[in-house]
């Protein structure tokens, strides 16, 4: 049962990341971040933006603090959605890891720290906010993928009447 975890110590899921790779190594990743029950508090949609909450500000001043807390890694993109985030980060690592003491950060890393700084100042104003226990990433190859992700990023906003995370399409 190769890349089946126990969630919750409860149920098996399947992971998500390519087995073998080093999220810890240079390019760039899409990563989707979901509020949990996909709750709309970070915004909302209008004409064709999505305009910040006070909860989405919040999000965005964490998001745009990354590379502060993690100096290897750069932000491009970026969408903050009424129930969730798409963004891409790229990673910068430029040390000699090969003696092992390498202060690199995974993917897992970064977005844990994060939801968790998001959280801790989210909750001094709603204390049921949560995250989504998981989030989405992709490990993006080729610049034919990273334009595409790009534009699927910033078109979001323009699609929100027809997303299936848009809880009023359901």
């Amino acid at each position: 049962m190769e890349n089946i975890l126990k969630y919750q110590n409860k149920f098996r899921i399947r992971s998500t990341r390519l087995s073998r790779f080093d999220y810890s190594s240079n390019g760039y990743y899409f990563v989707t971040i979901c509020v949990k029950e996909k709750i709309c508090c970070l915004g909302t949609v209008k004409n064709n933006k999505c305009e910040l909450s006070e909860l989405g500000i919040i999000v965005k001043k964490c998001w745009l603090e990354i590379p502060k807390h993690f100096p290897e890694i750069a932000l491009d993109f970026y969408e903050i959605m009424p129930n969730h985030l798409h963004g891409i980060l790229i990673n910068n690592n430029n040390h000699d890891c090969r003696d092992g003491a390498c202060p690199v950060s995974t993917l897992g890393n970064i977005v844990g720290s994060f939801k968790s700084a998001s959280s801790n100042l989210i909750h001094k104003i709603d204390i049921s906010f949560k995250w989504q226990s998981r989030f989405y990433d992709h490990v993006i190859r080729n610049e034919k993928s990273l334009s595409a992700i790009r534009e699927y990023i910033s078109l979001n906003p323009t699609k929100w009447g027809q997303d299936e995370e848009n809880p009023d399409n359901k």
